[in-house]
């Protein structure tokens, strides 16, 4: 099987694919170009593509009661990318988390199955998901039909990893269980009274109540919660005034949270809530937040992992695919949420992670970094893994 499958790959195209994809990179929902590279792809190699949601792309293989999911994530992030490779991306957008990566493998993992098709025993969907970094994409197709006439007996995704020491094409399977924490994106809108920075006793100074509230928010991590409930609160963006002498009406933060599990995550929501207004209000001025998009935990199901590893070590061989728990540290758990979970909370689901990038190899900067580069040795195996993966648990 390892050697039918990976005979079945075309690397030169799913390399083609992946470096089209890299230099159409949008984000959010603002991925037109994306969606219609695949939407043509699909329909070159005959499939019916159909809309799901504001711009999420679904497309089933096969025919049967028997249904597999598989998703590949098509969002970028709003980075200026600082790499030197060729097919860099020009318009300020950058596929610095590897989604372009899966998008490319899951387009040639569908060519594969297409070519099985009146053998899968069963039928694939195929999804293709926007707005993954918002944490936005997946509740959007979910709500839009996602599973509508199907009831999938498993879910499956594949993350790639760079700056990682290990053998690029090594995959790692999730152990049963959580392998993501839950997350919450939010935004704290400060509002003061702006005047002359000669006369600060006039106003009500935004940037003062919003450089509090950062402090204060660092409380909750470190004096409210204990050592077994492990989180991450993180302010990524404080945009405030326009010029040196004066103070502004408004200040903005945005930022997000992760704990792994759903109490944790509710309590630090609601403590951000707290210590936001009641710091603004401390200084004479307001706030209010928003919640902006979030995920719950992902869940991996035990069945799935334990038959995946075997498939999955029968295609790679042993020293390839390994299990997440094995590990140990980082590495047994991701510190990254992940917008799968929503399906892993409505369908059997497994994540997979690949390695795509060793940092003695020249892959030294991690993702979401404006330098991160991807090693393309990785694209057919997990094109491979993908196919792997949903013919396998077919005949499960």
């Amino acid at each position: 099987m390892m050697h039918e499958l990976f005979s079945m790959v075309d690397a030169q195209r799913v390399t083609d694919d992946r470096r089209a994809l890299h230099g159409l990179a949008g984000t959010g929902f603002d991925i037109q170009a994306t969606f219609d590279y695949v939407w043509h792809a699909l329909t070159q190699m005959g499939l019916a593509p159909k809309k799901c949601g504001r711009c999420g792309i679904i497309a089933d293989i096969g025919a049967g009661e028997k249904c597999v999911l598989l998703r590949a994530d098509m969002d970028a992030l709003s980075i200026r990318e600082e790499t030197d490779v060729p097919f860099a991306s020009q318009n300020g957008c950058m596929h610095a988390c590897g989604h372009d990566l899966h998008t490319a493998m899951l387009l040639e993992a569908a060519r594969i199955l297409k070519g099985q098709e009146n053998t899968l025993g069963g039928m694939v969907r195929l999804m293709f998901q926007p707005a993954e970094e918002p944490l936005i994409g997946a509740a959007d197709m979910l709500q839009n039909g996602l599973l509508d006439g199907v009831k999938p007996i498993a879910a499956f995704m594949i993350h790639v990893m760079t700056n990682i020491e290990m053998p690029v094409g090594t995959a790692i399977v999730s152990a049963p269980g959580v392998s993501a924490p839950a997350a919450g994106m939010f935004e704290i809108r400060i509002q003061g009274k702006g005047c002359h920075g000669a006369m600060p006793h006039t106003g009500v100074d935004p940037i003062t109540i919003a450089a509090h509230t950062v402090l204060n928010l660092q409380q909750i991590q470190t004096r409210e919660l204990s050592l077994t409930q492990p989180s991450a609160l993180t302010i990524g963006m404080l945009k405030a005034g326009d010029a040196a002498n004066v103070l502004p009406d408004r200040a903005v933060l945005q930022g997000s949270l992760r704990a792994f599990d759903e109490e944790t995550r509710q309590y630090i929501i609601r403590r951000v809530e707290e210590i936001a207004t009641q710091t603004a209000s401390l200084f004479h001025g307001s706030a209010e937040v928003e919640l902006l998009g979030g995920a719950p935990t992902l869940m991996n199901d035990a069945a799935l992992s334990a038959s995946t590893l075997t498939a999955l070590r029968e295609l790679l061989g042993a020293d390839k695919a390994l299990l997440s728990s094995d590990l140990g540290g980082d590495a047994a758990k991701s510190a990254g949420s992940e917008d799968f979970a929503n399906v892993s909370h409505e369908v059997p689901s497994l994540m997979v992670a690949l390695s795509a990038g060793r940092p003695s190899e020249g892959y030294a900067y991690p993702a979401h970094h404006p330098r991160t580069k991807f090693d393309e040795a990785a694209l057919p195996v997990g094109a491979a893994i993908y196919a792997r993966m949903a013919l396998n648990a077919l005949q499960m």
